[in-house]
């Protein structure tokens, strides 16, 4: 498993955390 892989897996997953907690926070 490379690392830039990971990360960047990473990074996408903590967006949309994010994104969906916005969305469940906004109603």
């Amino acid at each position: 498993m490379n690392r830039r892989g990971a990360r960047k897996g990473l990074a996408a997953l903590c967006v949309g955390v994010g994104q969906g907690l916005a969305v469940l926070f906004e109603r």
